[in-house]
């Protein structure tokens, strides 16, 4: 299986519109990120979590022809913006786009995209999607995977996590629950947001960050959902425990 960071960025970007700070002018292209997203891949499955405002771009430089599955963590723009750039799938591949999201946010994207999910009168244009309600606590198949919905505090707002056998993808994450936190219990790879240094009242800081991965023990952790704030990659790459990394935008791993 090979995941391919298709973003790492906070709902901002970096860099930021109209910003000085120092980050958001770093030559550096690792510093340099999109809103989050990744691509995982498995035998000839292509599955996207995720597709904010930056998909369309992330897409062409990634090289992404292909989109099996689209799966969502929750409704905010910045993971759900980009969904009318899924056309090219649908007109390529001729069928309907396979959708899992939890039932509120599938009915926030009815409103918001409500001609792609038009059934009667439907523009022709528009492309079309297949819909499958996440549940908590229910695992589910995608591609022959198995997939486990991770349920976590975005804040106030619960949102899904999910984990693909021995990688667990994470972002938006403030609190978990032991329960959800037992889930991940053996995962060899886990992603999981480090918004800044300073605490935030619905991110993990780089602090919650590290010590949740000291409590799931992973084999390796990557960081994503990044602000600039957090500072340079490079500086702060050198800060962290030898097994947990900043991801970067097109970085690509196996597992």
């Amino acid at each position: 299986m090979q995941v391919y960071f298709l973003g790492t960025g906070t709902s901002q970007g970096i860099p930021v519109i109209g910003s000085e700070h120092s980050v958001c002018k770093s030559k550096d292209s690792r510093d340099k990120r999109l809103r989050v997203s990744i691509w995982v891949t498995w035998n000839d499955f292509s599955l996207i979590i995720d597709c904010g405002p930056d998909f369309r771009q992330q897409m062409l430089t990634s090289g992404c022809i292909t989109m099996d599955a689209l799966l969502f963590t929750h409704e905010h723009a910045d993971h759900t913006a980009g969904l009318d750039d899924i056309r090219p799938f649908y007109f390529k591949q001729g069928k309907d786009i396979p959708i899992y999201a939890h039932k509120r946010v599938l009915e926030n994207l009815r409103k918001r995209f409500d001609y792609i999910f038009e059934i009667e009168n439907k523009y022709p244009g528009a492309p079309g999607v297949e819909i499958f309600e996440v549940v908590n606590n229910v695992d589910f198949t995608i591609g022959n995977k198995n997939i486990t919905p991770i349920n976590v505090n975005h804040g106030n707002l619960p949102v899904f996590g999910y984990r693909i056998e021995d990688f667990a993808y994470l972002t938006d994450v403030k609190t978990i629950d032991d329960l959800e936190i037992d889930k991940l219990k053996g995962v060899k790879v886990l992603v999981v947001n480090a918004l800044r240094e300073e605490q935030h009242h619905s991110h993990f800081s780089l602090q919650d960050a590290l010590d949740f991965i000291h409590l799931v023990k992973p084999e390796i952790a990557y960081l994503t959902h990044i602000s600039h704030l957090l500072g340079f990659h490079e500086e702060v790459q050198k800060r962290l425990p030898s097994n947990v990394f900043l991801a970067y935008d097109n970085l690509k791993i196996t597992i």
